[in-house]
């Protein structure tokens, strides 16, 4: 008699924001798989991984100088929000208007 066995597996951890987990969820109930593993399995069956082109900013680091006050300021709000340093100064470069007077992109 034959025995079945199952393919092997590992645990793989990796963070999801929640939007993605409540579609997750949502694939989970539409396709109606048992797990979100078998929805992740599926996913990653489907993708075109080969077509894929990341859309990169090429990043470069530099280094600026700023007050012990806006530091401060900075680390707060970074710690409130659960955001790095480097996002909120993204984030606050990106609404900063080129030129005075007008709109920032949103």
């Amino acid at each position: 008699m034959a025995t079945r066995t199952r393919p092997a597996s590992a645990p793989l951890t990796f963070d999801l924001p929640l939007s993605l987990i409540d579609r997750i969820e949502t694939c989970r109930k539409g396709h109606a798989f048992k797990t979100a593993s078998e929805v992740i399995r599926h996913a990653l069956d489907k993708f075109d991984f080969d077509g894929y082109r990341p859309d990169h900013d090429p990043h470069r680091q530099i280094s600026v100088r700023i007050g012990t006050k806006q530091r401060a300021v900075l680390k707060r709000h970074a710690r409130k929000n659960g955001a790095s340093v480097g996002e909120l100064l993204r984030l606050a470069l990106e609404h900063l208007p080129a030129r005075p007077g007008k709109k920032a992109r949103s």
